[in-house]
């Protein structure tokens, strides 16, 4: 009974031992691929049907608490807009809606070719074309934070086309036109933003830079303007090192060395506003201004610049009269910095002058101690000794 079986077993090495004996054993798996049901074709035989639709899901996502393309209820209100426009390419209402839907959301690429769509059929429509220029100034802006000064400038000229009242695209059309080395067009533009607000301060500031402009060329006029978008970002240090580059940049740039030394105070970085102020009152231009920092700056530099500013503060509250704040004021500095003899010599006259002669006298005395040769401290340490 076992001889079948070593037959069968002799066979079995037999046939494994021939050339193919493995591509013969090989089993072969079919692969079957299901083909996805083709979507169908949306229906577009009744375009009222959707406008109406679509009308009144753009109003329940204008309801909702957001304004994002991808919540569901925009996109619903989006897909909609699309499709009563597909269905009735030249519908006004359809066109209006769908650009609408777009700006809603601020998805500024299609609300740019919605208006465009709409306007080509609607062209008078001086509100639509305020809303389209808003969305030109959004596709401006974008480019100009990345840094894209190339494709910068097109949508704000484009924005101004359709709204010449946007004081915004005005601006920052100036600024790209400023830093991308276009001078006379930054003086244009400021200049159209300053008559749309004339209390707007910064249309007015960068108008001057940009008469001036070409007195320092690209490179600072660039650092300049980027420093100014970082201190208005609370980026203070990185605004600082802007107006540093500005100035290393161009030299004689007053602007940039007055805006270097005001921060600098702002960032108690005495040495700095030292420096900055230095260069600005030494170029044509300084003003009382600069030569007054420039004396808070180097003060402080000696004794620190929260006691300059403390014995700043002080003294303007003395020639408006009030010297008990004066004296709180002229105290602050004395405890910043305890040897600033002036501040103590301060001290001791708002004291005096309120007959505090035993505080007055306690103050002169500091004075002198720190500062023999103030005269003036000397002699009213004596009167306020005697008490009189």
């Amino acid at each position: 009974m076992k001889r079948p079986a070593m037959m069968l077993l002799s066979a079995a090495l037999f046939a494994s031992a021939l050339p193919g004996a493995a591509l013969a054993q090989t089993t072969t798996t079919t692969t079957t691929t299901t083909v996805p049901a083709p979507v169908p074709a949306p229906d577009l035989s009744n375009p009222g049907a959707l406008l109406t639709q679509a009308t009144a899901l753009a109003a329940k996502a204008r309801a909702s608490s957001t304004r994002n393309i991808d919540d569901v209820v925009w996109k619903q209100a989006s897909e909609a807009a699309e499709l009563a426009v597909l269905a009735a390419p030249t519908n006004p209402e359809a066109l209006k809606l769908r650009a609408q839907v777009y700006s809603d959301v601020g998805f500024w690429k299609s609300a740019e070719t919605s208006w465009d769509a709409y306007l080509k059929v609607v062209p008078g429509d001086q509100a639509a074309m305020k809303t389209a220029a808003v969305a030109q100034y959004n596709l401006g802006y974008a480019a100009y934070a990345r840094g894209d000064l190339r494709n910068a400038p097109a949508p704000f000229v484009k924005c101004l086309t359709l709204d010449p009242t946007n004081a915004d695209c005005a601006l920052w059309g100036g600024r790209v036109a400023l830093e991308g080395g276009q001078f006379a067009q930054a003086v244009t533009l400021y200049q159209q933003a300053a008559n749309l607000r004339p209390q707007d301060k910064v249309a007015a500031y960068f108008l001057g830079v940009s008469k001036n402009a070409g007195k320092y060329g690209p490179a600072a006029t660039t650092a300049f303007s980027r420093a100014y978008q970082n201190y208005d970002a609370g980026q203070k240090q990185n605004a600082l090192d802007g107006y540093k580059a500005a100035t290393a940049a161009a030299p004689n740039f007053i602007e940039a060395w007055r805006e270097q030394g005001r921060l600098a105070l702002e960032l108690n970085d005495a040495a700095s506003a030292k420096a900055a102020y230095d260069a600005a009152v030494a170029l044509p231009g300084a003003t009382a201004s600069d030569k007054y920092n420039q004396g808070v700056a180097a003060e402080g530099a000696v004794v620190g610049l929260a006691a300059v500013k403390s014995f700043r503060d002080a003294y303007t509250k003395y020639t408006a009269g009030n010297k008990a704040g004066a004296e709180t004021g002229f105290l602050a500095a004395t405890s910043a910095a305890p040897a600033y003899a002036k501040a103590w010599s301060w001290l001791g006259r708002t004291r005096y002058e309120q007959k505090n002669y035993s505080g007055a006298a306690e103050a002169y005395a500091q004075a002198v101690k720190l500062d023999p040769t103030d005269k003036s401290a000397a002699y009213y340490l004596k009167l306020a000794q005697a008490g009189k």
